[in-house]
């Protein structure tokens, strides 16, 4: 599979998820194992560009395919547009959920050039977040989207 876009072979087990597969053998834990349940979304991340939560792919399934986590969002090491807008609106506490909220997030400013609030909490319904009422991560999410929109960079 391509990892952030960088190819990777491994040989595993059948049975083996993909978030442990980015975790535990190639080091990527930006993606986080939260609930074992699929119902927490930290460990949301793309593949083939769509937003999945990888506790619920096993690894073998993304063979061939291209996966994006958290650490691809800013491959030359500035802050993507949307990691910004959550710095800059307070989106996070203790930043467990973040990495899963940012996957969703930046997928939907792509999609969504003009977003209202109910849109975007109604998105974010899958990703959980503990410490925060939400009410900063809508902001961020609805900042950098229209920042991401304004740059050209959808």
């Amino acid at each position: 599979m391509r990892v952030n876009g960088e190819m990777v072979t491994r040989e595993i087990e059948g049975r083996l998820l993909l978030v442990h597969f980015l975790r535990d053998h190639l080091g990527l834990t930006g993606t986080h194992w939260g609930c074992d349940t699929s119902n927490c979304g930290a460990c949301a991340v793309w593949l083939d560009g769509e937003p999945v939560k990888s506790c619920t792919v096993l690894a073998a399934m993304a063979g061939g395919h291209e996966v994006r986590t958290v650490e691809g969002l800013s491959p030359n090491g500035s802050l993507d547009t949307v990691q910004q807008a959550f710095m800059e609106c307070h989106g996070l506490q203790c930043g467990f959920c973040t990495p899963g909220m940012l996957m969703s997030s930046v997928e939907f400013a792509r999609r969504h050039p003009s977003p209202t609030e109910e849109e975007v909490r109604h998105w974010l319904e899958g990703n959980l977040c503990r410490c925060t009422g939400y009410q900063n991560i809508v902001k961020s999410v609805l900042h950098g989207t229209a920042a991401m929109h304004a740059e050209g960079r959808a």
